[in-house]
């Protein structure tokens, strides 16, 4: 019997477990990374880098027909199911300004600040909702990587582009060109503040995934210093992010960033206010135990719908 997983967004294609035998058979890979746990169910080692992203290959060739996916080593694998609820929810804020129906195809155009070197949200919100996406990153090979998933899948290669940002100080600039119109911007920030606050992070996702007494440890997770920390960490980077959308407000309908921690909401509401923002926007989102959310800010909009 299939567990639903409630707690993600209703449209999310990954609510069910994963069933690794359609997996397997949409690409079989996959099978080499398969086993049967101790409690007799299927499942991959999770500590396993190679496995990890395997799996991810095979989820989105099953569900969003994408035939070819690869990063680099040791840059971020993302877990798709939660990275898509991301995408569901900006769907339905579009929807709040378009009589409640949610607006597809390529008239739609979204900005990914970091897309990173697995171009996951524009895989994605191309796939199932047909948006135009640019990406971009401060990391050349990050790019690179993003570029080939484009070029190397023709159902994205004419919807996706990605521009470098040349100055890690900044995010919109040098970005969002004069006159150009987006209806979303997104955004997973690094929300760590240090190269040392960053391992220490992962060393501990490491320990909750509670691996066998006497196996090596690995890190599956990968990371390069742009996707996981910044000077100031998250509310530095998000209150840089809103002072730079001040300057383009009439350029997009709605920002938004994730916010990784709820106690950093309070100083991302006082400097979305101090832009003098017309809206703004909190929704809450959860994947298993882990609680996320992300703010939605425009200086176009002025509602008092929730979603």
């Amino acid at each position: 019997m299939s567990v639903e997983k409630r707690e993600l967004h209703p449209r999310n294609l990954h609510r069910s477990r994963y069933d690794f035998p359609a997996l397997i058979q949409s690409y079989p890979q996959l099978e080499r990374f398969v086993f049967t746990n101790p409690y007799g169910d299927l499942s991959v080692d999770f500590a396993n880098p190679e496995a990890v992203k395997t799996l991810n290959a095979a989820l989105l060739k099953h569900f969003y027909a994408i035939v070819h996916w690869d990063i680099p080593e040791n840059y971020l694998c993302p877990p798709i199911p939660g990275r898509a609820d991301y995408i569901h929810y900006l769907a339905d804020l579009l929807a709040v300004t378009n009589n409640n129906v949610i607006p597809t195809g390529k008239t739609v155009k979204v900005l990914d600040i970091g897309v990173g070197a697995n171009c996951i949200y524009p895989v994605i919100g191309h796939q199932v909702y047909g948006w135009q996406f640019v990406g971009s990153d401060v990391d050349k090979r990050a790019v690179s990587s993003a570029e080939n998933i484009a070029a190397i899948n023709p159902s994205l290669k004419n919807d996706l582009s990605f521009r470098l940002q040349h100055s890690s100080s900044n995010i919109f600039k040098g970005i969002v060109k004069p006159g150009e119109l987006f209806d979303l911007t997104m955004c997973n920030p690094p929300f760590h503040g240090s190269a040392e606050e960053a391992r220490e992070g992962s060393q501990r996702k490491v320990r909750n995934l509670g691996r066998q007494k006497g196996k090596e440890v690995v890190l599956n997770f990968g990371g390069q210093h742009a996707e996981l920390w910044c000077k100031g960490g998250e509310v530095a980077f998000i209150r840089k992010m809103v002072l730079e959308s001040a300057d383009i407000g009439s350029q997009c309908r709605w920002f938004t960033t994730l916010v990784s921690k709820s106690a950093h909401l309070p100083m991302v509401y006082d400097a979305i206010d101090r832009a003098g923002a017309t809206a703004v926007k909190t929704v809450e989102m959860a994947q298993g135990q882990k609680l996320s959310r992300f703010v939605a800010w425009s200086f176009l909009v002025t509602l008092s719908h929730d979603l």
